[in-house]
């Protein structure tokens, strides 16, 4: 008899649960989760139902699976993500981007709030994720399992090309702005003091947040395309004498971009398929 493991217990579960095989992915980070009540003819599954899944505790994270249409297409929408500074393992931290995989996930996007490093960034902006800095543990130490990917994946285009090309030309045929740069992965909760900001900068990173990346190697790792986006939320190239981190605004920044980030999203998924 074949056991079950339990990410197979998890797709299974969904699976169960929905009709149609979703082949597009969203991981919605801090006050982003609105894309998700977009979607038409949904079932929401709380992530406390699904074997094996863990619970969001971040603010801004609704802690739902959502599976419906989406740019006219069946997609799975994650409403808020779990990270390593809950306390996760990076397992569960990127249990279910593999779950999604044996769902048959081809395509994944991910999103998130992040501080601007870049000193062209305002609040407000959008950045198309082009590479990324991890200084988060790799989720991918330890026995290697070979029925998801190989033991050393590539990571010299962890973000595809041909979905930041179709996502450049969706933006400017509606006027919308998008900045592009590299996204900087740190374990958190602590928001960066103005010295970690300057470093991260002059490394070569443009933005810097506590989720995405470990997602995003798991996802590379299982064969998946990856698109990923963060919406700036502070400046963190400049700091007054009153300036304070705080993460009631993180969420207030990241909603302002959120109508934009459904309509950029909602076509990406169009052209995708």
């Amino acid at each position: 008899m074949t056991v079950k493991t339990d990410y197979q217990e998890a797709a299974d579960f969904i699976a169960a649960r929905i009709q149609g095989t979703p082949e597009t992915a969203i991981i919605l980070g801090s006050g982003l989760g609105s894309l998700a009540d977009r979607v038409d003819n949904r079932t929401v599954i709380p992530y406390g139902d699904i074997p094996h899944f863990r619970n969001s505790t971040a603010t801004g994270h609704k802690g739902n699976l959502i599976c419906g249409t989406l740019g006219g297409r069946l997609t799975l929408t994650m409403q808020g993500r779990f990270h390593y500074y809950e306390g996760y393992t990076m397992r569960e931290v990127t249990f279910p981007v593999r779950t999604m995989k044996l769902l048959g996930v081809k395509n994944l996007l991910v999103s998130n709030a992040a501080g601007g490093i870049n000193s062209t960034f305002r609040v407000g902006d959008m950045m198309i994720i082009r590479d990324h800095i991890n200084m988060l543990p790799n989720p991918l130490v330890g026995r290697n399992d070979e029925t998801f990917g190989t033991r050393f994946p590539d990571m010299t285009r962890a973000y595809d090309r041909e979905f930041i090309r179709l996502m450049e030309e969706i933006a400017a045929s509606h006027g919308i702005p998008l900045k592009k740069g590299v996204y900087v992965g740190l374990t958190g909760p602590s928001f960066e003091t103005p010295s970690e900001y300057a470093f991260y900068g002059r490394v070569g990173g443009d933005a810097i947040g506590m989720s995405t990346v470990p997602e995003v190697i798991v996802a590379r790792h299982a064969g998946l395309r990856v698109f990923g986006m963060s919406v700036i939320t502070n400046e963190g190239y400049h700091f007054a004498d009153d300036y304070v981190n705080d993460g009631e605004d993180v969420v207030k920044a990241a909603n302002s971009a959120a109508n934009k980030m459904v309509l950029l999203f909602t076509e990406l998924i169009e052209k995708i398929g």
